[in-house]
């Protein structure tokens, strides 16, 4: 068996273990309130395991989640996640962490949910306002840090896009190295700890 299955077996049943014990806290706290525990028909018990199967336990916390246009951004999104990964920090990085034959929203809707920070790599495609993008954006807007980082656009292209992201301390790789803004992003995510 290879080392990757070998931790995709390791994950499964770390995700069943962890399933099973909020299952039976429920129907504890359900027993407890004077409730009977919950019967499922065996067609009720398929629908749930089908449901169970389809939806990917992530176990993993991130650091941050990283936002981005595939269209424009894929390239120096690749690079930022690596350099950042090198640096020590968890990244949700579609790229990685979306499972083939899963849903991709509940994936990314996770990954969203369990990201401390969020970077948004703004580029041309990602100020045209694609579904992914906005979506991600949207989520991201409630975390306590958000940094933006401009590639081929302008902060002036960003004021069109939203009122928000400009007053937003970020990068440019016009300025910096996409080696530099994860080196000073590592900083202000570690030290937020």
């Amino acid at each position: 068996m290879s080392d990757y299955n070998r931790a995709v077996d390791q994950h499964n049943r770390r995700a069943d273990a962890h399933n099973k014990k909020v299952i039976d806290e429920i129907n504890r706290r359900l027993a407890a309130n004077g409730r009977q525990q919950i019967r499922y028909t065996p067609q009720e018990q398929a629908l749930v395991d089908r449901v169970h199967d389809a939806i990917p336990v992530d176990v993993r916390e991130y650091d941050v989640f990283l936002s981005y246009a595939r269209i424009d951004g894929s390239s120096v999104a690749t690079e930022l996640c690596t350099r950042l990964q090198e640096m020590g920090l968890s990244v949700w990085f579609d790229e990685l962490a979306i499972r083939p034959g899963k849903s991709q929203a509940l994936q990314m809707d996770q990954g969203l949910r369990k990201a401390r920070a969020g970077i948004v790599l703004l580029t041309a495609a990602y100020l045209t306002g694609r579904f992914w993008t906005e979506r991600e954006l949207g989520a991201l807007l409630h975390k306590e840090t958000l940094i933006p980082v401009l590639h081929d656009v302008t902060f002036a292209d960003v004021k069109e896009y939203s009122g928000i992201l400009p007053d937003l301390a970020g990068f440019t790789t016009d300025r910096d190295t996409v080696a530099d803004i994860a080196a000073k992003i590592a900083g202000a995510v570690l030290a937020d700890q």
